[in-house]
């Protein structure tokens, strides 16, 4: 399946409410738009978690353009995805590759996001397009992290460099950025401890681990992708306000679109924080993991 195809079945659940909620509001064959239109309108969007903010200009764009006349739902469907389309454009590839040496990449969120599996998947995706991967195992306080990340490595056929439990994950990072230098590896793929972004000491500790790969690098890392789950909703956009503060995320990874109807977050993730989002998950599979495209997601939200 191509990317609309596979977006299309992992936005099922985001579909089936907009499909539902934007079909009952036109029971006759026009409605006209008027107050308790929009009032609806407005509230449909919003259940799909995409903001107040898109939603409410997404509205005011049906207001301005159609306010007192009878439309059919195409004509609705069309301006909100046009809308949508604008609030969620952004430029440049999924990965800012480095102009020389190894790209290094951290991923940080909270636990249970999915960021191990999403740097297994990112290995794939990258590996098959022929580039060298070096990762690092620098969640050092939970063994099980580590060896998840081994046993991923060894399926995917590439190094996994790790330190003794509970070793400091600045040293990890340190090693595994040096290992990548010596191997002339392209990439370089760093697991950070899960944490809340409540949490000053482990986010001082991402802190340190960014001041040290720099010193091997100076540009490094040249990405800090930020792995948020989709079905947290809007409960993420405050995730992402405070690790981008703390640690200068660069852009997002949305998990679990499969498994919600909150597809929307992905607009209020680009409005309200800013952040482009990068790579979608959208199943278990290491296949399930596509490059973000904002014209192709909306399309299918609505398809």
């Amino acid at each position: 399946m191509g990317f609309f195809d596979k977006i299309k079945k992992g936005l099922n659940r985001t579909v089936q409410v907009l499909q539902t909620d934007v079909r009952d509001l036109f029971k006759t064959d026009g409605r006209l738009v008027d107050a308790d239109f929009l009032q609806d309108l407005f509230e449909t969007l919003v259940r799909t978690d995409m903001g107040v903010e898109a939603a409410q200009s997404a509205v005011d764009e049906i207001k301005a353009q159609f306010r007192g006349r009878v439309v059919i739902k195409d004509d609705i469907l069309g301006v909100v995805k046009s809308k949508l389309k604008s609030l969620m454009a952004q430029e440049g590839p999924a990965i800012h590759f480095a102009q020389s040496g190894p790209t290094v990449v951290l991923f940080v969120g909270v636990n249970g996001a999915g960021k191990t599996t999403s740097i297994a998947k990112l290995t794939k995706a990258t590996t098959e397009l022929g580039n060298s991967v070096i990762l690092g195992a620098a969640d050092t306080f939970r063994a099980a992290a580590v060896e998840q990340l081994q046993i991923w490595a060894k399926r995917l056929g590439v190094e996994c460099v790790s330190g003794p439990a509970r070793s400091d994950p600045a040293s990890v990072a340190h090693k595994a950025v040096a290992r990548a230098i010596e191997e002339k590896a392209d990439l370089c793929l760093i697991d950070c401890a899960g944490r809340l972004h409540t949490q000053k000491n482990l986010m001082n500790e991402l802190v340190k681990i960014k001041r040290v790969v720099g010193k091997l690098i100076p540009e490094a890392p040249h990405e800090t992708f930020l792995v948020l789950d989709a079905t947290t909703g809007q409960n993420g956009l405050n995730q992402a306000k405070n690790f981008t503060e703390a640690v200068d995320c660069t852009g997002v990874i949305l998990t679990k679109l499969d498994g919600t109807a909150k597809g929307g977050v992905a607009v209020a993730i680009r409005q309200q924080v800013g952040l482009p989002v990068r790579y979608i998950g959208l199943g278990e599979s290491e296949n399930d993991f596509e490059a973000f495209n904002p014209d192709d997601f909306v399309e299918a939200m609505f398809s």
